[in-house]
């Protein structure tokens, strides 16, 4: 059976319960039942009912537990007077346990039931809305089904109606709900020996009872509160608050995530210290983005004139000088320097200091033996290179995306390790410059982050434009000598390689840069990655501090950082009267190689490990008319929808100004547009961006039922006659 034929088989079934369940209702309705389970018709009927319970009583036992699981599963109205039924008709404690146990089944059949029919609907159109609220069940849903159960105001259909939507675990469900519901249950059954004198069911609950069970309900989460508030408490017992403070917000580190932290909180009026202790722009625009994009852009300069013949000249060839190409780099970087200067944030009002900060106390900061204050801190400290556990590493002067911008001369032989984006993009970039490049990553594919499809074409490119490639490789020593490293690599099927090489570039990832903060002496949690752990807000365990960009994750890139800074700068200056939660929904990346690999949202690999049903769409690049203009027609666009439907889950596109192209499907994800509109969109000809059209487009051609072209036809060949 195809995927297709079980989603039709499962929507069938959800169609033919849905039916059953109205075809019930409206049969009790048209027959009257409901005035069976009235309470004026049960004391009517009390004395008959009372003689055949005596006189049969364990069948009497089995019928109303039965139906009582049948009118709680459906909802029907009842159970209330049902419960009552059970006490004056079994005593005390045979009622409760029978009235519990089929309430509670009842109940779990009624959220089971609108699991199965509305929760695949529900959580696919509203996956990104209801992430937190799952988060959130998962972790804590018995204690707050359970609260709700003692509330009486709420009625329980709509609790079981509620928690069918969302992924609370069945023996959850069930557990919480048996003990929620106990209380409420033996009041009822209790009230059932009097059933004689019970008028109205509203007498059955006064209000001082029902306040009492919504407190008993409030007692979980206000005891959350109240504890976090304890444990808040104590994390601050042992420090001084200044009386006063000296500014509004400190902000530690200058790079992408602090300056927009602290443009944010000056623009707001705040009083503002950045501080910095290395470069203002920190590594985005001293060692990470800014450089190497300049450095990727002069080899593609040497690349396209090795693509002469194609362009319609002569074979071409081009010299150049490698230390005229690193000046350029740094050139660039003193182009753009002004925008992120200490002057420039002096003259918006920012206190800035050069120097390295320890925070001694939630409110203050050490910096050049000065103790300045604030209420409150961002910390944006950054990431840096990890280095990674290999014998002799660290006697040899290796290369990182930090020190790189060092290098006086091309290295003729060159060892890239790390397959990930900043070891894909530097091996491409130097073999372009003619060195000799071996790039080696520990995982079966490059840019494992990807789809294998990607990954596979991504190395096929590589390779032509001359890096040699070795998967399911760990460099396990390393060892230096005249002038040469000789790198011993380890295969998956344990065989061994020696490589010889005159440069070695470590890139096999980044860790926080934590040192030095004094975050141990504040006890500031961190997660078992090592960045600093952070709530919805952004907050630490000391709420005053915050922490945004690679130095907290969970994404280590600058427009993220930036992201992140905004939430951070507005919460800490506004959070005592309104604060906003981070939003990860939809987080684009680019891997800036030749062609780019970008992405939003999922793909393939994430959708099948979360068990995500999807729909694949692809476009092919060569079938777009500019990239053919531009001898650039390779690659395609993968995108991600909902079965049936055009709502986008994912795209991942590899193709050249692919960072550029897929904004239009970060904004599309963002604002819930589907691919229908961005179909109907009118895109510029010839360009790259008609690349999102098509691909709308194809998703369009592959969902058109096949027996719609048939009619067509007949519909054409009948209008002809």
């Amino acid at each position: 059976m195809t995927f297709w034929d079980e989603g039709k088989s499962v929507t069938y079934k959800r169609l033919l319960l849905t039916i059953l369940i109205f075809l019930t209702m409206g049969l009790m309705l048209y027959f009257d039942l409901y005035q069976y389970f009235a309470l004026d018709r049960i004391k009517d009927e009390q004395v008959f009912i009372e003689n055949y319970v005596a006189e049969h009583p364990l069948v009497a036992g089995i019928l109303y537990f039965g139906l009582y699981v049948f009118l709680a599963a459906l909802a029907f109205p009842g159970a209330l007077v049902m419960t009552i039924l059970g006490g004056a008709l079994f005593g005390f404690w045979i009622a409760l346990v029978l009235v519990s146990f089929a309430s509670t089944i009842g109940a779990t059949l009624s959220m089971l039931i609108a699991r199965f029919i509305l929760q695949d609907s529900i959580q696919e159109r509203y996956r990104d809305e209801l992430r937190g609220l799952n988060q959130g069940i998962e972790k804590e849903g018995g204690k707050y089904l359970f609260a709700l159960r003692l509330v009486p105001i709420i009625p329980f259909f709509i609790i079981n109606v509620a928690m069918g939507l969302t992924k609370i675990r069945v023996s959850t469900f069930f557990i919480a709900s048996q003990l929620g519901m106990l209380a409420g249950t033996a009041v009822y059954v209790n009230a059932g020996k009097q059933l004689g004198q019970i008028n109205n069911l509203s007498e059955l609950l006064s209000l001082e009872i029902a306040l009492a069970f919504s407190l008993v309900g409030i007692t979980p989460i206000l005891s959350n509160k109240v504890l976090e508030l304890f444990r808040v408490k104590r994390a601050y017992s042992k420090f001084v608050r200044p009386k006063t403070m000296d500014n509004d917000l400190i902000v530690i580190g200058a790079g992408s995530g602090g300056l927009v932290a602290a443009l944010v909180a000056v623009t707001a009026r705040a009083k503002v210290v950045l501080i910095e202790k290395g470069k203002m722009g920190g590594d985005c625009l001293n060692t990470g983005c800014i450089p190497s994009k300049t450095l990727i852009r002069s080899a593609r300069f040497s690349a396209d004139v090795q693509r002469a013949v194609e362009f319609g000249f002569k074979p071409l060839t081009c010299s150049f000088d490698f230390t005229e190409i690193m000046a350029r780099v740094k050139r660039v970087i003193a182009k753009i320097e002004p925008h992120d200067s200490a002057e420039r944030y002096r003259s918006l009002g920012v206190n800035v200091y050069s120097g390295t900060a320890k925070i001694i106390s939630p409110w203050e900061i050490l910096i050049n033996d000065e103790i300045i204050s604030a209420r409150k801190i961002i910390i944006a400290t950054g990431a840096q290179p990890l280095i990674p556990a290999i014998r002799g590493i660290d006697r040899v002067p290796y290369l990182t995306s930090e020190t790189i911008w060092d290098l006086k001369a091309l290295p003729k032989k060159l060892i890239v390790l790390g397959g990930g984006p900043i070891g894909i993009e530097l091996a491409q970039t130097f073999a372009r410059l003619t060195s000799d490049v071996t790039l080696i990553e520990g995982s079966d594919m490059i840019l494992n982050r990807e789809d294998s499809d990607v990954s596979e074409f991504l190395k096929q490119v590589l390779e032509s434009d001359g890096v040699k490639i070795l998967t399911n490789h760990q460099a396990v020593s390393i060892e230096e000598s005249n002038g040469q490293y000789h790198i011993l690599c380890c295969s998956d099927q344990k065989q061994e390689v020696v490589l010889a090489c005159d440069e070695l570039i470590v890139a096999v990832g980044r860790k926080a840069s934590v040192a030095d903060l004094g975050l141990e002496d504040l006890n500031i949690e961190m997660t078992p990655e090592g960045n600093i752990a952070l709530d919805q807000y952004l907050r630490t365990s000391l709420p005053n501090i915050f922490a945004i960009g690679d130095v907290a994750g969970p994404y280590q890139f600058t427009h993220t950082a930036s992201h992140m800074a905004s939430c951070a700068a507005m919460n800490a200056m506004f959070g005592r009267f309104w604060k906003s939660k981070i939003n990860y929904s939809v987080v684009p990346w680019c891997t800036f190689s030749s062609p780019e690999v970008a992405r939003v949202g999922l793909n393939e690999n994430e959708a099948v490990r979360q068990g995500i049903p999807y729909d694949i769409v692809k476009f092919d690049v060569s079938r777009l008319d500019r990239a053919i203009t531009d001898e650039e027609d390779r690659g395609f666009v993968k995108i991600l929808t909902r079965p049936r439907s055009d709502k986008i889950l994912g795209v991942t596109i590899i193709a050249e100004h692919a960072g550029d192209v897929i904004s239009e499907y970060i904004l599309a994800m963002k604002e819930g547009i589907g691919l229908k509109k961005v179909m109907n969109a009118i895109h510029i000809y010839p360009t790259f961006a008609e690349m999102n059209k098509n691909a709308a487009s194809q998703w369009r051609k592959d969902n058109i039922p096949v027996w719609l072209f048939s009619w067509l036809e007949k519909a054409h060949l009948f209008l002809r006659r």
